[in-house]
């Protein structure tokens, strides 16, 4: 099993943190590879991005998601990234900053370079979806000495995620995001349904109708926009389920059995997405 914790910004230089700012990680799971079986398996790879509105990363959907796609012998990493008082652009530097290491590091960590997802809930979904829609921006690999191209993923999962700073907004999170002042400006680069176009990856979401804290409006928004650009995706809107439910299950306090549907479409997905064969028979 290989199980490792990684600072995002150890080995490099070009990038510097203020003194006394939080130090972003990485933790690593991966199923060793057996040396009676494959000792160079590469794996599809999900990076997990909690939520906590830009204010905590929530441990409600780190490990509980990750024991999920683990089990489907997927590489997985979980991202602690910095909060408040950070702001944006950093967590977008963040992110791109993990895929990075997964894909330097693929020997190391059993990591399919052209099969790489990220997934994320409430405002780690828009994290997610921030990276989707920005991957290609000059800044982020001016700023952090990276090839262009080196943290785009390869498909987008999010769960009842924030998107939109425009019309649907959870004010709380883009204020912490950006500052209170922030312009109309600012807000429209972070409003992520209006940056959809042929970079952004095949996309899963999921949602609940009555989500008391995110409205599903935002869910909606991204995939009209994705369903203009003709981006492949998949949704799944539950009548029922307040904000925040994860894997809908009492370990989590969010039992909900019908929203729990979206585990097995999600991993169905992402196994076709990606081209997980994990399953298949040897011949």
């Amino acid at each position: 099993m290989i199980y490792e914790k990684t600072y995002l910004w150890d080995e490099q230089e070009h990038y510097k943190l203020e003194e006394g700012a939080y130090k972003p990680y990485i933790t690593v799971y991966s199923i060793s590879n057996m040396t009676e079986v494959d000792t160079s398996k590469k794996r599809p790879t999900v990076l997990v991005v909690p939520g906590g509105g830009y204010n905590m990363v929530s441990q409600r959907c780190s490990e509980p998601i990750m024991t999920q796609f683990l089990a489907k012998g997927y590489t997985v990493a979980i991202l602690n990234y910095s909060v408040r008082p950070a702001q944006y652009p950093t967590q977008l530097l963040e992110i791109s900053r993990a895929v990075w290491l997964l894909r330097h590091h693929n020997e190391k960590y059993q990591v399919d370079t052209e099969k790489i997802a990220v997934i994320g809930f409430s405002a780690g979904g828009h994290l997610c979806a921030n990276l989707a829609v920005s991957w290609n921006k000059p800044f982020i690999s001016e700023m952090i000495g990276m090839s262009e191209g080196m943290n785009k993923p390869n498909a987008l999962i999010l769960g009842y995620p924030v998107i939109s700073s425009k019309f649907f907004p959870l004010a709380g999170s883009f204020d912490t995001l950006l500052g209170e002042n922030a312009t109309d400006a600012q807000l429209d680069e972070v409003s992520c349904e209006l940056h959809v176009g042929d970079h952004t990856p095949p996309t899963f979401l999921w949602h609940t109708a009555n989500d008391n804290v995110v409205p599903v409006e935002n869910t909606l928004a991204f995939s009209l926009s994705l369903a203009k650009q003709k981006i492949p995706f998949e949704v799944h809107i539950y009548p029922e389920g307040s904000h925040g439910l994860s894997i809908c299950t009492n370990d989590v306090n969010s039992p909900n059995e019908h929203a729990s549907a979206w585990i097995e479409s999600c991993l169905k997905w992402t196994d076709i997405t990606l081209g997980n064969n994990q399953f298949k028979m040897c011949l």
